[in-house]
């Protein structure tokens, strides 16, 4: 098996489609008791097993609870990862469009524990179905990764032991760096940030 989690096959057989290393952002898919898809971001702890962490009583939580799995998705679309990480979105279809890979996933807990006064749960990840949607040539635009940077920066806001001033200054410097970096597509998505979490409503 791969070291960093790549290669690394389920009890069904079944592998991760793409090789994980670090940690990767990615999107996840659960099943609500509404019978839709919930839509959310999900950060992948690569080794042998794959792991991710849900951090209190949200949707992902519950439904990992309730319904053992989801889909784990992986996105080069910055609207979609927006929309995940920072608003409430839900699909009557667990894969979304937009994905070039995916794995429908179980997941077991193995861990918990309370940061502050956040609960927190430790899942680990066992891929049962995956599949490639589309190949594509690798490249790097740094629009992109500053989107995905400002996300995590906004989810520490408000968050006892992290200096909310700096984060401000953060999310500004990767707006910037939206600006001069990114594409249209980059663009619209730190528009739709702004717009999920408030923080264009104070600009002038």
């Amino acid at each position: 098996m791969g070291e960093n989690g790549a290669g690394t096959a389920g009890a069904s057989g079944a592998e991760w489609p793409v090789g994980l290393r670090g940690v990767t952002e990615s999107v996840v898919t659960t099943l609500g008791p509404n019978g839709r898809w919930n839509v959310a971001a999900l950060g992948l702890f690569a080794g042998d097993p794959v792991t991710a962490r849900t951090w209190g009583r949200t949707r992902t939580w519950r439904n990992f609870t309730e319904r053992g799995g989801g889909y784990v998705q992986f996105s080069a679309d910055p609207v979609d990862f927006v929309d995940a990480a920072c608003s409430i979105r839900e699909e009557d279809e667990p894969v979304l469009s937009s994905a070039d890979a995916w794995a429908r996933v179980g997941v077991e807990s193995v861990d918990r524990g309370t940061e502050g006064d956040t609960r927190w749960v430790e899942w680990e990840l066992t891929p049962v179905e995956s599949a490639v949607e589309r190949e594509t040539v690798p490249t790097t635009n740094r629009g992109y990764y500053a989107v995905v940077e400002a996300t995590v920066a906004a989810s520490r806001l408000d968050v006892p032991g992290y200096d909310s001033a700096v984060l401000r200054d953060r999310i500004e410097y990767f707006e910037s760096v939206v600006e001069r970096c990114g594409g249209p597509r980059e663009r619209d998505a730190f528009e739709r940030f702004l717009d999920h979490t408030g923080l264009g409503t104070d600009r002038p």
